[in-house]
């Protein structure tokens, strides 16, 4: 999922390391942030796989280390291409799919909506699951455990319930814009054409 991510943000502009990994933040939230750890080895791996090229910058005569700036190539752009158009089950679990729903104003509406319905389905048996479990413990559970499993649980049904919102909304087509040039005289507002 690092992987798509870093090749949606790229695709916008180019960008050092440092940058990046806020703009990952930024689009991801600081709950699935990436450690420079794990975002160099990355970038050195697009680089390699040659979907992604070190910007060689200006040349001036600076002593400090110049900052690597990282771009796109045209079979960076192909992969991300085929990364938003992949429907499989990694992108229906937490982290694919917080991942992938964040490019989805790039994403084919046919895979938008495998991704959503896989997403629900997962969400939905994790529910099940959730109840199930609250059910057959009731009695064995301390007050704080039984907290923990409800948490849970409201939390599933309400992601159920946004996944049914968003899949309808998908559904129902893109949202209708006024066109500016059609907008309808209101009454008694006097006629200049």
């Amino acid at each position: 999922m690092l992987e798509l991510a870093i090749l949606g943000l790229l695709l916008e502009a180019p960008m050092h390391g440092y940058e990046l990994r806020k703009r990952l933040t930024g689009l991801l939230g600081a709950f699935r942030a990436f450690s420079y750890g794990s975002l160099y080895p990355a970038l050195r791996r697009l680089q390699t796989d040659g979907l992604i090229a070190e910007d060689a910058g200006p040349d001036t005569l600076v002593k400090r280390r110049a900052r690597r700036v990282y771009q796109l190539t045209p079979l960076g752009k192909q992969r991300f291409a085929e990364l938003v158009a992949d429907t499989g089950p990694q992108n229906y679990t937490d982290d694919g799919f917080g991942v992938h729903l964040a490019f989805f104003s790039r994403t084919p509406a046919e895979a938008r909506m495998r991704i959503l319905e896989g997403r629900r389905r997962q969400v939905e048996e994790r529910r099940e699951g959730l109840r199930e479990a609250v059910d057959r413990a009731s009695g064995t559970l301390d007050r704080y455990t039984r907290q923990l499993h409800q948490l849970g649980l409201e939390s599933s049904e309400r992601e159920v319930r946004w996944l049914n919102e968003v899949i309808a909304a998908e559904q129902a087509g893109p949202p209708v814009t006024p066109n500016p040039t059609s907008v309808s005289k209101t009454e008694g507002e006097p006629d200049h054409g």
